[in-house]
């Protein structure tokens, strides 16, 4: 195993942790309490108690940094320079389909810059993780963007505003972590969607990086309505073009 920070370990082992709760309440579907957050946006009993489970988990080793998540919002602590974000269950729309394609999301922000990012797909066990100057890895196996030339020849993944928008050979996942961890991993050749959260995109953003990818211009101190648009260096510019009014 590629040598790993003391933070990065620790979001292993509570992602590990959580992993197990989200497997059993997977099988169970039709027993899950479901709340309606607004339009298509639903949370579960599994959403909640997961995202509880790793602030515990990180506030026991980190106990004085502060948390942005998807659940509970930002809390602030005595150090604001370190702040952890998470997802925990990014695809929660999948989740209640049974459809086996959703993902923890967590990062590691110091210093208004993300230093660790880790996607872990419990389901099928496929973690993904990066940090800062140092890779990024697939079940400890390190990884690269696409190195494909010819955009006819790529496959993007997107949201329905993008399957609408664009001619490009898209794909809907239901789950932008995990198109991101894809791009870095060089299973899709870019991703782009609109008005996502900084959960959803965080440690994304820095597997693609720490993958030879590139990431459009966005404002990571930002925490809604962020337009993202990621793929490899080799299709990036021609990917923008397609792109220009999206």
């Amino acid at each position: 195993m590629n040598s790993i920070s003391p933070s990065l370990n620790i979001m292993i082992k509570a992602c590990e942790k959580v992993s197990k709760i989200i497997i059993r309440d997977f099988g169970e579907i039709e027993n899950l309490q479901v709340a309606k957050k607004g339009p298509k946006d639903f949370v579960t009993k599994t959403d909640k108690r997961v995202e509880e489970i790793l602030i515990e988990e990180l506030s026991r080793a980190k106990k004085k940094y502060s948390f942005i998540t998807e659940e509970t919002g930002i809390i602030k602590n005595s150090d604001n320079d370190n702040i952890w974000i998470i997802d925990p269950i990014d695809g929660t729309t999948n989740f209640l389909h049974g459809i086996p394609h959703f993902a923890i999301s967590i990062a590691l922000k110091s210093r208004n810059e993300i230093v660790s990012g880790l996607i872990f797909d419990p389901i099928k066990n496929e973690m993904f993780y990066a940090e800062k100057n140092n890779g990024s890895y697939f079940n400890n196996q390190r990884i690269r963007v696409s190195k494909k030339n010819k955009i006819d020849e790529c496959l993007f993944g997107t949201n329905i505003e993008g399957v609408k928008f664009t001619e490009l050979n898209v794909r809907c996942s239901g789950s932008a972590s995990l198109d991101l961890a894809y791009v870095g991993a060089g299973r899709l050749d870019g991703s782009f969607q609109n008005n996502l959260n900084i959960w959803d995109i965080a440690a994304g953003i820095l597997i693609v990086e720490e993958a030879g990818g590139k990431i459009s211009n966005i404002d990571e101190n930002k925490i809604s309505n962020i337009n993202l648009k990621a793929s490899s260096s080799n299709i990036y510019s021609r990917m923008m073009e397609n792109l220009d009014n999206f």
